[in-house]
């Protein structure tokens, strides 16, 4: 249904894409895999009509033809799930689901606001979200956005006559296996009338979906392969030009923690998020909070940098109580934050790369207001090799990098400011398999220079793999604590007794 021949995309200097060629069948999953910046996205943003190709050809039921935009490639039944979503935040779900074919639901000149909220709720279960579809689209978890996000794609089904093909860039990334379940119950009933394409990090749930793979390496096709040929270690090669080395969570550098306390919490409150909660944060530490969505882990984490108010309890570092500290504050006493959404709050998306390095540490490099350019040039290009950040230069754009090499934009400013305490909010989501390998040793090398983490992981295995501790939290209160250390160390079963 729907084939690229040699497509080739180029920005500036950069070749994003070359001479790619691949095809998708109507009734199959075509996953499609590769490091940050393989050019994955780009792909995807073609056949969504977004960037135009500079050489090759598109083909849709055998006829060639240019997509001029998302809503040309929506009338052919293109639809696509963005990996960083795409809803307007002060439109209600309903809005966002029909924005742009408003058109069945207005009379008289004005919008049929039940029937279009109907019409929002039959889509809506079709991927198991039960919400008011007239909620102001802010006031949603990121997971419900998600949802949403997928809701607007399946509109196609009545709107479109044929078969659809269905574009999912990411689409797991933030989701817990309940959504992820259902994600995967919607692909297969989608298949019946759709080709789709799946990219994911995620390399166990491409092959468990797809039924055939694509592997793109520094935007070229290095290889095809079968569901019945793919496993993670050959897909892992071909992708990063190497095989696994080591333990996948350098759990041989989990050096036992110090006695020295870095951070010390008791009684911690946040009205309707977290209550009684108390830690103990060593020098050296890797502390892993894990529960389902809306357990409190997010919130609390976020409170402890300043961004959401502690009403009860004390936390104390450096003989400060964070209970009262803004995030100004919590950076000059050497806290780092990396958000689980580094579009809306990690990166500043038109700064270059340099510039956002060096954002939480203007001050310590610069004399007498004016900035040493030489210094925050030399620990830019360092931080850049160090973390293996894809990008033409310094100089770059933020808004220019694949997602991946975004979030290591977000853990290099950090390291640059010479952070001591490192709250990590989902610091590997959207990173391929050897990006994930590199935070994982950059973790461990922070614990190794006596700095202190807490860690919300994207899976119950990257938390029990890279931690000292675990804290277990349901409803907002800590129902266990584990050392994975111990012998034998917590299962992610474990773990799972104490969150549901």
């Amino acid at each position: 249904m729907l084939e690229l021949l040699g497509i080739t995309k180029r920005f500036g200097k950069v070749e994003a894409l070359k001479n790619v060629s691949i095809t998708v069948s109507a009734g199959e999953v075509v996953g499609l895999v590769g490091e940050n910046g393989a050019g994955k996205s780009t792909l995807m943003k073609v056949l969504n009509g977004i960037n135009q190709p500079d050489a090759g050809e598109i083909r849709i039921h055998g006829k060639a033809g240019s997509i001029t935009g998302p809503k040309d490639a929506a009338a052919r039944g293109i639809g696509m799930v963005f990996q960083e979503q795409s809803l307007i935040t002060n439109l209600s779900v309903a809005e966002n689901i029909f924005l742009g074919n408003e058109t069945p639901y207005i009379r008289l000149g004005r919008i049929d606001w039940r029937r279009m909220a109907a019409a929002a709720r039959h889509q809506l279960a079709k991927v198991g979200l039960d919400i008011d579809p007239l909620t102001i689209t802010s006031e949603l978890s990121f997971v419900q956005r998600q949802m949403v996000e997928l809701a607007k794609v399946l509109t196609l089904e009545e709107a479109v006559e044929g078969s659809l093909c269905i574009l999912l860039d990411e689409p797991t990334s933030v989701l817990e296996q309940a959504e992820i379940d259902i994600l995967f119950d919607v692909i297969r009933k989608l298949k019946q009338r759709a080709g789709i394409i799946f990219v994911s990090h995620r390399l166990d749930e491409v092959i468990d979906i797809s039924d055939r793979i694509y592997v793109l390496k520094d935007g070229v096709v290095v290889s095809q392969m079968s569901k019945d040929e793919a496993s993670p270690e050959r897909i892992h090669h071909l992708m990063v030009g190497r095989a696994a080395t080591g333990s996948y969570y350098k759990e041989d550098r989990r050096a036992p923690y110090g006695a020295e306390i870095a951070l010390k919490a008791r009684g911690l409150a946040r009205a309707r998020a977290y209550a009684d909660i108390d830690l103990d944060l060593h020098v050296g530490e890797v502390l892993a909070l894990v529960g389902t969505e809306g357990a409190g882990s997010e919130a609390l984490i976020r409170s402890l940098f300043g961004l959401e108010k502690i009403h009860l309890g004390s936390a104390h570092y450096r003989g400060r109580n964070l209970r009262f500290v803004s995030p100004s504050q919590a950076v000059s006493l050497g806290l780092g934050y990396v958000p689980r959404e580094r579009k809306f709050e990690g990166i500043v998306e038109e700064m270059t790369v340099e510039e956002n390095i060096s954002l939480a540490h203007l001050g310590g490099m610069s004399r007498f207001g004016i900035l040493k350019f030489g210094e925050i040039g030399r620990a830019t290009h360092s931080l850049i090799d160090r973390m293996r950040i894809k990008t033409p230069g310094a100089d770059t754009l933020c808004a220019n990098l694949s997602g991946g090499n975004q979030q290591k934009v977000v853990l290099a400013k950090w390291y640059n400011a010479g952070a001591r305490i490192f709250l990590l909010d989902h610091p590997t989501r959207g990173l391929d398999v050897g990006a994930k390998e590199d935070v994982y040793g950059l973790i461990r090398e922070l614990c190794a220079n006596g700095c202190s983490v807490i860690l919300i992981g994207d899976t119950l295995e990257e938390a029990l793999g890279l931690a000292h501790t675990i804290i277990v939290m349901k409803d907002g209160r800590q129902t266990a604590r584990f050392d994975t250390l111990a012998v034998p160390p917590p299962e992610p079963l474990d773990l799972i007794r104490h969150m549901v």
